[in-house]
């Protein structure tokens, strides 16, 4: 489902409050198994240093800034690689715009962990409102495709329900469902609408949020197109949501869009309209990323970087330690476990997977939980940039200071240990998802086609929710409050093989 945007309740870390005019409360129920003993400290029983925690804080707005500046870099290539596309279409620039796309993935799926907390990425600093961070319009998901290009719909995989629009800022169709099923109305084919920033800002306006248009995911759509079955005839394309190991080649998974979706004839016409629409979709891109990362310099007077590590006492620690541990709980347990994972695996649905139009959902989980676990070491290795699943561009990787740090340092050691076991459980399960689609040509759409309990997909759920368990427990050890947001998700992430 979407990256939903969440005020988190953060501003007395010390005490088990709920967060101000809001009553409603979910508890976060957890399986303890009988071979599985939690570690759970009284609360408040961790000893508090400060200058320890001030270390958390620094190594924590470090790993900030590296990650959304590899993000702006990578970006940037993505932008350059689209320019090329557009001046010589052909299918190795075409290829090359793909793999810069998936490049830009890498670092930015690791900053994820930075949301639901009040930072930059949801909420704007310098104004007084909430959740008015970039967010929305740079990784909203599923896509409002329908409103954008050309799709191709069924009875199952592809119904009006899951790719239609009741309502948008765009002009298409106004005040009537886009469905698809009129391949002219959408923006790309309706050439009176301009395509600029000003269109790609309504995105995600509408209250159900079918129509987002913007960030990562319309480039994604825009180079791919839809994830559909190999045939040549269009009509006889789609999926049925049982058939989707049919669309998967060893050498190639995600869309087929045409080489010829990309040859301008003349000006204005489809081709020439969607290089316009990813060239204002990758700057507003850069430009949303860009004052992200800004907020993260710590040189730069007032920044968020120096209000976050400008603690006078404990008290204002526990506030910032508290976000760190909300951004790496709700991660964790509500919205990748749940949103990004368990809707999609129990429903079989391939609309609900997070990067569905190149397949690369796989690596959406992988970045996400390694960017938890990048907050725990206090360390981030940086991104890989040829597609081999390891971290070789190190310009910015960060050595520092983290939670497993300080907790070894206050002679917790039993609860780091747990935590480094349930961190590696999630790896290795985690690997397995990617591993599968890597060399066994089974993405994520079509590894929840088995949603059985040895299941990668089921695995990684169930790991994740033990993940934040233990994140809770420290959070409790340090006399901290909730950190695991139980409205972040509708799935009980205890029991995979549940609906949400």
């Amino acid at each position: 489902m979407k990256l939903i945007k969440l005020a988190t309740c953060i501003a007395t870390a010390s005490l088990l409050a709920a967060c101000g005019g809001d009553t409603k409360t979910k508890t976060v129920t957890v399986e303890v198994t009988p071979e599985r003993n939690y570690i759970t400290p009284a609360a408040g029983s961790i000893a508090f240093d400060l200058e320890n925690a001030k270390k958390v804080l620094i190594t924590n707005a470090d790993i900030a800034f590296s990650a959304y500046s590899d993000s702006v870099t990578t970006a940037i290539a993505l932008k350059d690689a689209l320019g090329a596309l557009q001046a010589t279409p052909t299918a190795d620039t075409l290829k090359a715009a793909k793999a810069a796309w998936l490049v830009a993935r890498e670092p930015y799926g690791q900053t994820e962990v930075y949301r639901f907390r009040n930072s930059p990425i949801d909420d704007n600093p310098t104004t007084a409102a909430e959740e008015d961070g970039p967010e929305g319009s740079l990784n909203a998901w599923p896509l409002g495709e329908a409103l954008i290009d050309y799709v191709a719909t069924n009875e199952s995989d592809f119904t009006a329900e899951q790719v239609g629009v009741i309502t948008s800022n765009t002009g298409v169709n106004s005040g009537g469902i886009v469905d698809g099923s009129d391949t002219n109305q959408n923006i790309i084919a309706m050439t009176a609408i301009d395509i600029n920033d000003a269109l790609l800002d309504g995105s995600a306006s509408a209250e159900d949020e079918h129509d987002v248009i913007a960030g990562y995911h319309a480039i994604e759509f825009l180079l791919w197109g839809q994830d559909l079955n190999t045939d040549v005839n269009l009509a006889d394309r789609t999926t049925d949501g049982t058939d989707r190991d049919s669309a998967v080649n060893a050498t190639s998974m995600g869309g087929q869009r045409p080489l010829a979706d990309f040859v301008s004839i003349s000006a204005n016409d489809a081709a020439d309209r969607r290089h316009l629409y990813l060239q204002v979709a990758v700057e507003k891109l850069i430009a949303e990323l860009t004052s992200v990362r800004d907020e993260w310099n710590k040189n730069t007077a007032g920044s968020y970087y120096n209000t976050f590590t400008t603690v006078a006492n404990e008290a204002e620690a526990k506030v910032k330690l508290t976000e760190i541990l909300v951004g790496m709980g709700t991660l964790s347990e509500g919205e990748l476990a749940g949103e990004r994972m368990q809707i999609a695996f129990t429903a079989n649905s391939q609309e609900d997977e997070h990067s569905c139009f190149s397949d690369n959902t796989h690596r959406d989980i992988w970045l996400n939980a390694e960017g938890v676990s990048n907050s725990y070491t206090g360390t981030y290795a940086g991104y890989d940039d040829n597609q081999d699943g390891n971290d070789n561009v190190t310009t910015n990787a960060v050595t520092g200071y983290g939670i497993e740090d300080y907790l070894k340092d206050a002679e917790q050691i039993d609860l780091a240990n747990q935590a480094k076991e349930v961190f590696a459980e999630t790896e290795a399960n985690y690997i397995e998802i990617d591993d599968d689609a890597r060399y066994a040509a089974k993405p994520f759409d079509v590894q929840i086609m088995n949603p059985t309990v040895n299941n990668p997909v089921y695995k990684t759920i169930k790991s994740l929710n033990v993940q934040s368990v233990v994140i809770q427990n420290i959070a409790t050890g340090l006399g901290l409050s909730n950190v695991v947001d139980g409205g972040a998700s509708d799935c009980d992430t205890t029991n995979p093989l549940a609906g949400c």
